[in-house]
């Protein structure tokens, strides 16, 4: 019996008239992602994708780069047998022979529906015979082991267990997003959840170097490099940002002094995505967590910009952000330390329901514009290509 990959897909399959695209942008991505194991064998089939492994490919390398691609559900590593009963039933008695339980049931597809039998019935007859084989019970619900059975075109795959995948839709369907990034937990988290519904990243950090360490920047490519496994080529924008705190110390209350710096970002955020073609943002806000993060001033940043903003985040608690910052490998580079932009000039005691009006008015006789085509001009541009800074 030969080793396959079988990869089942959900919510792609809803797509209907753009099922096609979907799909296509999938195989592309997992194409992508098994780069690095040499020549493989794929065909999609009744909704699922069928790689052909080779006897030395490392099952869990390939088990890590399939779990970051998105828009699959679930896979698993088979066993390919014949679709004939008798086959099927000798080779399955092979594999469960070598493991140890008390209790199984067999889970059978059958996405080629000429086979002779019914799901139903092949379930019975392949369970009747390793019952009898093994003297082991049948149990539906309470079983030790699962053995599936998927009877698709000229095949009949042989596996025990479901690998879950991160769903969503495939990176690049949706179109690109430009995220504001930060060395913190919470950008790169809403980032991915984005990198989940389709969309590809562009990111922007901004660097207030050398007032803060250049090891900042250094994390924040980190960063994502580790976000870039979930799509494979990114770009990095990293602004100059000090001149402009150095300005806003002069026109801004020391309690505002955030909400100016926000407010600056979005508008130099809005200006590199206009460049990209890019027609939204992306942020880490969560509603409530930081004094910036109320309503009143998430309004008053939000005011600069006629961009949509996206914040995935905005109905998340910290344990729930981390929850995720640690599945998508991000965590632990996040908490190293780090001293962003926004805690340079930090004030003792931040603004926590701003004032629009004040704002305006402060910023009415402010030439940013200067400042924010400075900053433009100093733009660095970093391009990631599988893992690789060019």
């Amino acid at each position: 019996m030969q080793r396959y990959i079988v990869i089942h897909y959900g919510e792609i399959a809803l797509k209907l008239g753009n099922r096609k695209f979907f799909e296509a942008k999938l195989i592309e991505n997992i194409r992508r992602a098994l780069k690095d194991f040499g020549k493989i064998w794929l065909r999609h089939q009744h909704g699922r994708i069928i790689i052909l492994t080779e006897e030395n490919f490392d099952l869990e390398k390939i088990k890590h780069q399939l779990e970051k691609v998105f828009g699959i559900e679930y896979f698993a590593f088979a066993w390919n047998s014949e679709q004939d009963l008798e086959i099927i039933k000798k080779d399955l008695y092979g594999l469960v022979k070598k493991k140890k339980f008390k209790t199984f049931r067999i889970t059978v597809r059958r996405a080629q529906k000429s086979f002779f039998l019914n799901s139903q019935k092949i379930a019975e007859k392949l369970g009747e015979f390793v019952m009898k084989k093994m003297k082991k019970k049948v149990d539906l619900t309470d079983f030790d082991l699962n053995c599936f059975v998927d009877i698709v075109d000229n095949y009949a795959f042989l596996y025990f267990d479901k690998i879950s995948g991160r769903g969503g839709l495939p990176v690049g369907v949706s179109g690109s997003l430009l995220c504001l990034i930060s060395g913190g937990i919470d950008s790169p988290v809403a980032a991915n959840l984005m990198q989940k519904r389709g969309a590809r990243i562009v990111f922007v950090h901004f660097d207030s170097y050398p007032a803060t360490p250049k090891e900042n920047r250094e994390k924040v490519k980190e960063l994502v490099n580790v976000l870039n496994g979930y799509q494979h080529d990114s770009l990095l924008y990293v602004v100059p940002f000090l001149e402009i705190q150095k300005e806003i110390l002069k026109v801004a209350p020391d309690d505002y002094r955030v909400i100016f710096y926000r407010r600056m970002m979005l508008r130099l955020a809005q200006k590199i995505a206009v460049t990209e073609g890019i027609l939204a943002l992306v942020t880490g806000e969560s509603l409530g967590q930081v004094a910036s993060q109320t309503v009143e001033n998430i309004t008053a940043v939000s005011q600069v910009t006629s961009l949509p903003i996206f914040r995935p985040l905005i109905g998340f608690n910290k344990e729930e952000i981390i929850e995720i910052a640690r599945k998508i490998e991000t965590y632990n580079l996040s908490i190293q330390p780090f001293d962003d932009c926004c805690s340079l000039y930090m004030p003792k005691h931040p603004v926590t329901r701003a004032n629009l009006q004040l704002i305006l008015e402060r910023e009415k006789n402010w030439d940013f514009e200067k400042l924010v085509e400075a900053a433009i001009k100093g733009v660095e541009r970093y391009k990631f290509s599988e893992k690789n800074i060019i």
